[in-house]
């Protein structure tokens, strides 16, 4: 039986009917309409990696939501369909250049369409297994500099690589942890076998049993398949726990399960499965600190501590800034070519305290690279030129002072954006709810907390 794998078809209403003679049966199809915007949190693509951008029937006038559209999806690859060669339609031709890696035109060859997308799903399947992430440029570079304590992190990584055990990276939001875990990856004996990644902050706990381990068919309600979960999906290679300190304690229970007895066993099985599984977490709170506070588990701690290493902050190397910002402008592309730094602006990247890391360090070099309008960036583009004036000198005003006060006015900003949704400016701010609600609880406003909080944390 061919494996049915789902494919986004985006195009306009009116020619979503044509979709179904051209496809293979190996596709589960999921249309959607780029006439209308998409919403705000996108579900019903599955987990598609490839799609199809019928451009054969596009409005005169275009649409304003094609790129909302694109940007919401982030597939791996998308095929285009155009009425005539692209060099004779301009508009549509920028489009296929713009978002596509492939394009086809009326009249379509099936076999080769099918073909075509078979061979994207599968590199994009490669891509996935070692976890790349292209929107985040900024961790290809979370390792550089010459700085002593990146040069001392790097050295206790590549130790670590060496052996089998597992391993906590802990550090700030934004200094690289997921790249130190695929950096371990990659030197380790285990580079060529499985790369899965669990975001411990996104993990539902009632399904916490069936992602990890895995389910069989009939073993609740629309379990219409057995389901190999992510350990077993990582056997021979590494499975990385990203953001542990946000699970819950039953969560917290089943991953030491796994720890204790290298075992899975599926949901509704009877037979434990040995699996060999190299453990890494990452954690932006100290979990020492957690266990004492009783916020986590001792014993889970225990096992997953005996290998640790910190990532530095941004504002404890500033002597990597340049290096990291040229890095991160080299592997960002843009429409509007090629960008330099100049020496004023490496000089305020170098005095910014940078408390959101390179996360904060990226989303600034991209915005500079929009907004200047030479190939040379300069202070003004990069934004900091009103709170590096603050910074330096002032009586009365410490790191921690600045820092509260930069995650105060993030609160402020997303929840106005998101209508007071607390969910949504979570999304915004790229953190997850249970991460929001401890800065709502130290820094204000006091909102009414949902009933999906997740209320194992002491909130001082």
């Amino acid at each position: 039986m061919k494996e049915h794998r789902p494919l986004v078809w985006l195009s306009a209403a009116s020619v979503s009917e044509q979709k179904d003679p051209l496809l293979s049966d190996q596709w589960t199809i999921h249309t959607f309409d780029m006439t209308e915007a998409p919403p705000f949190a996108l579900t019903g693509a599955g987990k598609a990696k490839v799609g199809v951008l019928d451009l054969s029937v596009y409005p005169d006038q275009g649409t304003p939501y094609l790129d909302q559209w694109v940007e919401a999806l982030r597939l791996s690859h998308w095929v285009g369909i155009l009425p005539a060669t692209p060099h004779e339609d301009s508009r549509l031709g920028t489009l296929i250049s713009r978002h596509c890696t492939d394009y086809h035109h009326l009249p379509l060859d099936p076999e080769r369409l099918n073909t075509v997308l078979g061979h994207l799903w599968g590199m994009a399947q490669l891509h996935t297994q070692a976890d790349f992430e292209p929107h985040d440029s900024y961790k290809d570079a979370a390792l550089e500099g010459g700085s002593q304590v990146i040069r001392e992190a790097r050295a206790m990584l590549r130790r670590f690589a060496r052996t089998n055990e597992p391993v906590l990276i802990s550090g700030e939001s934004g200094t690289g942890k997921d790249a130190a875990a695929i950096f371990i990856h990659r030197h380790s004996s285990r580079r060529t076998q499985p790369f899965v990644t669990v975001n411990c902050a996104a993990l539902p706990l009632s399904l916490t049993q069936s992602e990890l381990f895995g389910h069989e068919k009939g073993a609740f309600t629309h379990a219409l398949n057995s389901r190999r979960g992510r350990l077993e999906s990582a056997d021979g290679g590494t499975l990385l726990l990203s953001g542990i300190d946000e699970l819950y304690p039953e969560q917290q229970s089943a991953i030491l399960r796994f720890l204790q007895e290298g075992q899975v066993e599926r949901v509704g099985g009877n037979h434990p499965l040995q699996v060999d599984v190299r453990v890494i977490a990452t954690s932006a709170n100290p979990l020492k600190n957690l266990v004492e506070n009783g916020e986590f588990r001792s014993d889970v701690y225990y096992r997953l501590g005996s290998l640790e290493v910190h990532l530095p902050s941004l504002r404890d190397r500033p002597e990597d800034i340049p290096v990291v910002a040229n890095h991160i402008l080299a592997s960002t592309h843009t429409a509007f070519g090629a960008r330099k730094l100049s020496t004023p602006a490496l000089q305020s990247l170098a005095q910014y305290n940078w408390p959101g890391n390179l996360r904060e360090l990226q989303n600034r070099l991209r915005q500079a690279m929009l907004l200047s309008e030479s190939a040379m960036i300069e202070p003004a583009d990069l934004g900091l030129a009103e709170l590096g004036a603050t910074i330096p000198g002032q009586s009365g005003l410490s790191l921690e002072a600045f820092r509260a006060r930069a995650d105060k006015q993030a609160l402020s900003c997303s929840l106005a954006l998101s209508h007071q949704n607390v969910s949504a400016a979570a999304r915004i701010l790229k953190i997850s709810r249970v991460s929001f609600y401890r800065l709502m609880d130290k820094y204000g406003p006091h909102h009414q907390r949902s009933s999906g909080h997740r209320s194992h944390r002491n909130h001082p």
